[in-house]
């Protein structure tokens, strides 16, 4: 069989080597058609794993079967790809490392989050490391190193000059990061393969995950939270065109959440402060499906300047949740909003002691009234606050006092 090799620097994959150093299990989880697959064989299959799918039927068969006789009859090191269709397996894969517990025996990769089912994260904690591949960031893309994150909470952006995105931003945003849909070099064809990606989905994960009485509805109820993404999550417009009632859509938005498909942005809390709103934001989790669901076109976004706003925020967090998937120190995700509507698009904590603020601007200007939602956060976190900046599609990176930036988009995935 050929090696497996990854066409795009996968950055999580140092991250994966580490892992099997010192792990039993480590399970990549992430949507379909991110790249599991192939990250996992380009790791595993030089080091000796072997490689087999729950989507074939007859091994998906043979485990469901006899999970015990299954996972007995496994080699030394295996890559068990899908493991969320047979999640009877995980209870034998417990068995079987308690009873010789050598890492690195088995990566798993899922297209669900087993988070979200703690039955089956539970039957193997403390045995199985977790890691989250995204679709490909723009740093990937460009087979760059950016150091943003590790800047903004150095506190400190140099100030210079770049050129300007422009047009080339509603492009990036509408292509989404998708392999198989990047390599279709024509939008339409693009935004056809992420229609035929979100129906497939549904029709396989969702269908193994909840038997549940019309499928029908998911495509329209994601169209419908890609329409608001970026907002605060809002179950009685969600409901409105639906004949269901609004713990169903709740039922529904978690499990498009469990496929990756959807992600709640919790709110940013604080001991001291009570007039804080409490409700998360919904964002579509690739710009790219958002689009297509829209039936949008990277002129038509550039045009559409309250969506492009919209669009441009989930962008920022998602390529911002990419670069943070392959830190080692992990980040905490949320968003600041209080009941004066002063508000902060994504807040970023690092442990206890060290929180970043985020304000996304579609505009190519920044004055002092964009940061007031910052100044809002500064306040609220005290001597944890370390920076706050406005991301906007201008050209100049600008020092605006007491830990306060301004810095163009770009920057967000370029080297700096």
């Amino acid at each position: 069989m050929p090696r497996v090799v990854d066409p795009f620097p996968r950055y999580l994959a140092p991250r994966l080597r580490e892992a099997l150093a010192d792990t039993p299990v480590v399970l990549v989880h992430g949507p379909r058609q991110s790249g599991k697959t192939t990250l996992a064989r380009a790791v595993g299959e030089p080091r000796g794993y072997q490689y087999m799918s729950f989507d074939d039927e007859a091994i998906r068969s043979a485990a469901l079967s006899d999970p015990i006789g299954f996972v007995g009859g496994l080699p030394a090191k295996a890559i068990l790809d899908e493991v969320q269709r047979v999640p009877e397996i995980f209870t034998s894969l417990k068995a079987a490392i308690d009873k010789r517990r050598t890492a690195g025996r088995f990566i798993l990769t899922g297209s669900a989050n087993v988070l979200l089912v703690p039955k089956l994260a539970d039957s193997l904690a403390g045995r199985m490391g977790i890691l989250r591949l995204h679709p490909l960031s723009q740093c990937e893309l460009a087979s760059t190193r950016p150091r943003f994150i590790d800047t903004l909470f150095r506190g400190g952006f140099k100030t210079g000059i770049v050129d300007r995105l422009g047009s080339n931003l509603a492009e990036r945003i509408t292509a989404g990061g998708y392999p198989a849909a990047l390599a279709r070099r024509v939008s339409a064809r693009r935004r056809a393969w992420y229609r035929d990606y979100v129906d497939t989905q549904i029709q396989r994960d969702v269908r193994d995950l909840m038997r549940i009485r019309s499928l029908d509805a998911l495509p329209k109820l994601l169209a419908l939270a890609a329409g608001q993404t970026a907002r605060l999550i809002n179950v009685e417009a969600l409901a409105a065109p639906f004949e269901l009632a609004r713990q169903t859509i709740h039922e529904y938005v978690t499990l498009l959440e469990r496929v990756f498909l959807l992600e709640r942005l919790p709110p940013w809390h604080t001991n001291h402060m009570s007039r804080l709103v409490k409700r998360p934001k919904l964002h579509v989790a690739d710009t790219g499906v958002a689009c297509s669901l829209l039936g949008i076109d990277a002129r038509g976004l550039d045009a559409d300047r309250q969506l492009l706003g919209s669009m441009l925020e989930t962008f920022v967090l998602q390529e911002l949740r990419r670069q943070a998937s392959w830190r080692p120190v992990p980040l905490d995700f949320s968003h600041f909003r209080d009941r004066d509507d002063f508000e902060v698009d994504i807040v970023l904590e690092q442990g206890p002691s060290a929180v970043a603020g985020i304000e996304v601007k579609a505009a190519a200007s920044v004055g002092e009234s964009d940061f007031r939602g910052l100044r809002k956060l500064r306040e609220a976190a005290g001597k944890r606050f370390v920076a706050g900046v406005v991301l906007y599609d201008g050209s100049a990176t600008i020092h605006f006092r007491d830990g306060l930036f301004a810095v163009p988009l770009r920057k967000l995935w370029e080297t700096t």
